[in-house]
């Protein structure tokens, strides 16, 4: 399910049909590097805006039928053309990246939530579109996968956020089960912090088995990928939980064995 450190993409899965990999690998690699500026290097963060807004006026490139100066554009534009992908989602992820510029703490769920609605929910929108499966029930089942995803990311890196001045925990459900920034920072998985993270986990949890009816809606290799992807989110919450929860010492991770059980999991109707 992971692909580097764009978290929530399929890319290049073999799994995935071989005419859409072209078009899915465009559109990560723009994600991916739009990503990367928000995250990585040393530029200060005007720079990194700056950066973001270029990529900006190169989807309003794309938009007004003009040419885009770079070459990760120019292919970008030709997988929009051809599949008339809706502009909108590109906007949102650019936002969202930007916000992860200058917004470092959420004070509550739907804040998160807005987040997660540029963030991830866009990734989930246009790969529909590919497929040519973008009803209204299929895109709201996918933003609660897509959801379900980021968040399970935040609870797997609150350690590797923290170190980047980042927390995704909201700061009243933090206040609530009498968590500290400063028990983050000095790794402490106490008693608060477990039912801090039980609740987090079964959130993230009830979220994806809400987007789950996508996976047997979808149907041949494009149904079992997003089954895998479905039964990799819920391994991850499985292993924090088996981990009491101490992801600063037990990061999960998805192994080899890890993806046979997904995949046994991974026939239709098994949510």
């Amino acid at each position: 399910m992971a692909v580097d450190h764009y978290e929530n993409f399929p890319v290049a899965s073999i799994m995935m049909p071989k005419r859409l990999r072209r078009p899915v690998a465009a559109i990560y690699h723009f994600a991916r590097a739009a990503d990367d500026i928000a995250d990585e290097g040393d530029l200060s963060d005007n720079e990194r805006l700056q950066q973001l807004d270029a990529f900006r006026d190169e989807l309003n490139r794309i938009a007004h039928d003009e040419t885009p100066l770079t070459p990760l554009f120019q292919n970008l534009a030709l997988t929009i053309r051809q599949y008339e992908l809706p502009m909108q989602p590109f906007h949102d992820l650019l936002d969202a990246f930007s916000q992860d510029v200058v917004t470092k703490r959420y004070d509550n769920y739907a804040e998160l939530l807005d987040y997660c609605r540029r963030s991830a929910n866009p990734v989930g929108k246009l790969l529909l579109h590919l497929y040519q499966e973008a009803t209204p029930v299929n895109l709201a089942y996918s933003d609660a996968i897509c959801t379900s995803l980021q968040l399970i990311n935040f609870w797997q890196d609150v350690s590797k956020d923290y170190a980047i001045h980042r927390i995704y925990l909201p700061l009243d459900e933090m206040a609530q089960f009498g968590v500290s920034e400063t028990q983050i920072a000095q790794q402490i998985c106490d008693e608060n912090w477990r039912k801090l993270m039980q609740f987090q986990i079964a959130r993230a949890r009830a979220l994806m088995l809400q987007g789950a009816p996508l996976g047997s809606i979808l149907t041949g290799r494009i149904g079992l990928e997003m089954r895998m992807i479905i039964a990799g989110g819920l391994r991850i919450l499985d292993k924090i939980e088996s981990a009491d929860y101490d992801i600063f010492r037990h990061r999960p991770v998805l192994r080899p064995l890890d993806w046979v059980i997904m995949l046994a999991k991974s026939a239709p109707h098994s949510y």
